[in-house]
């Protein structure tokens, strides 16, 4: 059972958070499961939790203890003056690059994935603020500070990502519907080779638009009005920056698109977040100084309690609950979250726990006895 840090000493478990045993959920109040974590060689396929996930219970769990949680909730527009200067230092970059024939390719690919690749990582972090309507809390302009950013990633990535990542959290871990879920031939192929998990990373970033793109196909959607505005909005930029900064411009950005969502330090969260490092937890959170260039993209277990709050107050939100989130499993060190996916044989792309549908809605079922346990515990 946690708390399991990964690279620091691990702390005594604080009593009152442990479980409740005439709660209806066996979890509460950290809704930490019982289920054992994957291991490839041993199981074949994804861990299996008999509930629901944990983040909406425990996010009520945590409003009666601290109702002032609400008053974190908004928007932050301070994200769209560090979109800008992103979009300026890499356009800037894209221009040098491409007017400046004689660079060294050392010096090109370098810059790509120090500096480029920084850049595209927070890029997604703004991305991933605009999905929430955490910028200018306006589902419109929030959209369009999405493509705004999505400037300098030369694919359209916004719009449908934005519909994903809601569905990813609206039904985390359900097996066929949450399209952050590895694939089957993900799960068959790489198991715990390391050299074979190193090539995965350096192929996520294909993958992480390819898992939703089969998932369209299979579920028959269609791409929104959205996603085809990203399209063309994507397309007409890529043309004006090849215009100004020529062909080697528009590489150095794909260069930094592939090096800031594959092997980077950055994109150690896409596996910090919720690959399964021990038993019973499903989401992890990282606390470590590249939380300030990267926005606090590490403090995932607060995000998903609390999807309403911008990134510049989740680290209020853990200052507040530090009995809850100290006490579950978390990461200090990217650096060492990729290193242990990679050089550990019981890590592979398995390492998830899902839940069927019906667990699911069984799970949720649970509320309306919730509730009366707690008006129980009011009046006693």
């Amino acid at each position: 059972m946690p708390p399991f840090v990964f690279d620091v000493p691990e702390q005594p478990k604080v009593d009152e958070m442990r479980p409740e045993k005439d709660h209806p959920d066996y979890r509460h109040p950290l809704y930490v499961g019982t289920w054992k974590r994957s291991v490839p060689g041993k199981d074949e396929l994804f861990a299996r939790d008999d509930m629901d996930e944990p983040h909406l219970k425990r996010k009520h769990a945590l409003l009666a203890k601290y109702p002032e949680i609400t008053k974190l909730y908004g928007h932050d527009f301070r994200t769209f003056y560090v979109a800008t200067a992103i979009n300026i230092a890499q356009i800037g970059l894209a221009y040098y690059f491409g007017h400046q024939e004689q660079t060294p390719w050392l010096w090109f690919i370098l810059s790509a994935y120090f500096v480029g690749g920084t850049a595209t990582g927070v890029v997604g972090v703004i991305i991933h603020e605009a999905c929430h309507n955490l910028i200018t809390g306006s589902k419109v302009l929030d959209r369009m500070m999405g493509m705004y950013t999505n400037i300098v990633l030369p694919v359209p990535i916004s719009q449908s990502f934005r519909r994903y990542h809601i569905q990813h959290h609206s039904w985390q871990g359900v097996d066929g519907m949450d399209p952050d879920l590895p694939l089957e031939w993900e799960v068959s192929l790489i198991k715990g080779n390391a050299f074979k998990k190193i090539l995965w990373i350096l192929i996520y970033p294909v993958m992480y638009v390819g898992r939703g793109l089969i998932m369209q196909q299979e579920r028959k959607y269609v791409p929104g009005k959205w996603e085809i505005i990203n399209v063309v909005f994507s397309i007409v930029m890529d043309t004006i920056i090849v215009k100004v900064c020529g062909y080697r411009g528009l590489a150095y950005l794909f260069l930094s698109l592939w090096f800031g969502y594959s092997l980077h330090p950055g994109a150690a969260h896409f596996i910090q977040e919720h690959y399964t490092f021990g038993d019973g937890q499903e989401t992890y959170s990282y606390y470590g100084i590249l939380n300030i260039p990267f926005m606090n993209i590490g403090y995932h277990n607060e995000h998903h309690d609390f999807q309403m709050i911008p990134w510049s107050k989740l680290p209020n939100l853990r200052s507040l609950a530090t009995e809850y989130y100290d006490t579950l499993a978390y990461h200090t060190s990217w650096l060492k979250v990729h290193y242990k996916f990679i050089t550990d044989c019981t890590m592979a792309p398995q390492s998830r726990v899902v839940r069927d549908y019906t667990t699911f809605k069984k799970g949720r079922a649970l509320f309306s006895k919730i509730r009366e346990y707690a008006i129980s515990k009011k009046d006693q």
